[in-house]
């Protein structure tokens, strides 16, 4: 897991959205664990405070659970409650401005069709 930081986000929330990223492509499945703090920490360079709190959030969100004495886990359905809300995201928030942008360059269904064959 590379990643690359910006100055745009708190770190804890780009690991965040890596890990999130990681259950959607099925890297993590349910019921897998996740690297351990420390491992993390130590592979990113980054400070165990900020990786627990990456996975705070997460734990929060229902996405992973803590088993005293054996980690973090993804929690049973995460990946498909997390499908079906990027999917929900896409189709009520990002699907609307492309359609708008390609109204605006005069993009047609037609010059897409390719693109999808």
């Amino acid at each position: 897991m590379a990643i690359h930081w910006n100055d745009k986000e708190p770190i804890y929330r780009q690991l965040r959205d890596r890990l999130v990223a990681e259950i959607l492509e099925g890297i993590f499945d349910d019921g897998d664990a996740l690297p351990s703090v420390r491992q993390i920490a130590a592979q990113h360079r980054i400070n165990p405070l900020t990786v627990s709190r990456a996975y705070q959030l997460l734990t929060e969100q229902g996405l992973v659970e803590m088993r005293r004495g054996l980690g973090m886990f993804v929690e049973e359905g995460a990946r498909a409650r997390l499908r079906d809300a990027e999917r929900a995201r896409f189709l009520n928030e990002e699907w609307p401005a492309i359609v708008e942008k390609m109204r605006r360059l005069g993009i047609t269904r037609a010059d897409l069709s390719w693109k999808f064959t």
